[in-house]
Parts: C-alpha cells; structure tokens; sequence
C-alpha cells in the first residue's frame, strides 16, 4: 500500500515534470507555467467525482485528543531515550540523499545539459527505476523485513550519491546522466518503501493520523528548510565537494539504525 501511493505521485509528475522543461527551451518561463498549471485540473474534477473515505471511530474532539494524547502515547510507550533516537533517525535518514538532488536541475544546468536533454533523459531515466525500487522495495521488505531493508536499502540510497561526483567529472555524457539518474532513483525508491514502512510501524493504531503526520513532517524538514541553505555551499564548496558531503551527512541516519532497527530484530512483519 505503502509503496503504491509512492508511486502514483511518481507518476503523476512525469508528464507535466517533463513537458514543462523541454518547453522551457522554447516559449518564456510564464507560458510554461500556465500550461503545467493545466495539469491541476483533472485532479480538481476528480475531488468533485470521488466520494468521502470512510472514518473509523470518532474524530477527536479537543486539542488534547488531537495531538498531545498521541504524542504522550509514543513518548510512554518508546521512553524518552527511544523516542528521541527514532525522531532523530526520521529527521537523518534521507538527509543526504534530500540535499544531494535539492539543485539536481542547476547541476544538470551547469554540467553542460540542456532542458531538453534534463526533461527527456533525466525526468525518465529517475522515474521508472524510482517505481520499480518502490515496487521491489515492498517486495523485499516481505523476505528481509523491516530492518534489514532498512539497512540493505539504505546502504544503497548512501553509495548511489557519489554518481553525481562522477557525473561532475564526466562533464555532458548523455549515458552517464542516465545512469546516475537511474541509480539514484532506484536508491531512493528503495529507501523510501522501508523509510515509510518504519514510520507506519511506529506509530500506534489509536493514534495513526496524528503520529503518522508528525514523523513525515519532521521527515520534509531537511527537504523543505535545510535544502534552502545547499545553494550557498555549492557556491562556497563547488559540486564535488558538495556531493560528498552529502554522501557524509547520510551516515547518520545508518548509524541510528543501530538503535531504532538493528539488524535481523523485527517487532512486526513489515507492512509494505
């Protein structure tokens, strides 16, 4: 389930993720996005078809039921040691990875490809190893469990930055731009399948909603604010440099791993 809902989003940026830089090449930036825009809309009339889920239990009713009660239950039920060690691996895991694709477009920009070259051969070669790592990932967390796949996946997602350092020294080689796409992609893909298996594993049925939000929204942290701040030590350090730090900064979360999923020692079977 898990590794389906990954890749419909996947899928449905292929298209508009594509079009929108190969027209880029041709018709100003303000065209372009009023096109993509378009895009928008069938998700729109869909809302307008589709019935309401279905809500098990009673919503909750008072601001303590919403969030403290949840958040109490993980930190009673994990203690506070455990509890900061997960937050802590939630936060680290996909911390180098998210860095290293966060000016994935400028370093293909500045590498010598054109937009047409990034919306032909990189959007492709990154999504359909992504749906297949995703796919697979679910897979295999059905034979490895939740932990190892963890660490099998991880260690894959790590190793596949430094294709980017390759890349840099490569210079304009259409192949090499689609093979560390596709690596990577497939990296991530895997990681992600055990990445949000683990977030569902810990949360508690109770409190799914409320717990599940909190840990994929300290999960978007590195994305969405530290990425802000990788344009600057690009700047600062250059391309290479810049790669291997974030192949660095993915350690971490592999050392975490140690306390929050050591290996072979799962609670659960996984939930793909």
């Amino acid at each position: 389930g898990n590794s389906i809902h990954i890749n419909a989003y996947r899928l449905a940026s292929l298209i508009p993720g594509s079009l929108s830089l190969i027209l880029a090449d041709y018709l100003p930036w303000s065209t372009v996005f009023g096109i993509t825009a378009l895009f928008m809309l069938p998700g729109l009339l869909m809302t307008l078809v589709v019935s309401e889920p279905k809500l098990y239990g009673s919503a909750p009713r008072t601001l303590r039921e919403a969030i403290v009660e949840p958040f109490h239950e993980f930190i009673h039920r994990a203690g506070w040691r455990e509890a900061l060690c997960i937050l802590a691996f939630i936060f680290l895991y996909k911390l180098g990875d998210s860095m290293a694709t966060a000016l994935a477009t400028p370093f293909y920009l500045d590498t010598g490809f054109s937009k047409s070259d990034i919306g032909l051969i990189a959007k492709h070669a990154g999504l359909w190893p992504a749906v297949a790592g995703g796919l697979l990932g679910g897979i295999w967390m059905l034979k490895l469990g939740i932990n190892r796949a963890l660490w099998v996946f991880g260690v894959v997602q790590l190793v596949t930055i430094l294709g980017f350092v390759w890349l840099d020294q490569s210079g304009p080689d259409k192949l090499v731009l689609a093979a560390v796409i596709g690596a990577e992609a497939l990296g991530v893909g895997l990681g992600s399948a055990a990445f949000i298996a683990f977030i569902a594993r810990s949360t508690d049925p109770r409190y799914t909603a409320t717990q599940f939000a909190l840990f994929t929204s300290l999960a978007a942290v590195p994305r969405t604010v530290i990425n802000a701040g990788t344009g600057y030590l690009v700047e600062a350090l250059g391309w290479t440099p810049f790669f291997l730090l974030c192949t660095l900064l993915a350690i971490p979360g592999m050392l975490l791993l140690l306390k929050v999923a050591p290996w072979g020692d799962d609670p659960a079977p996984a939930r793909p």
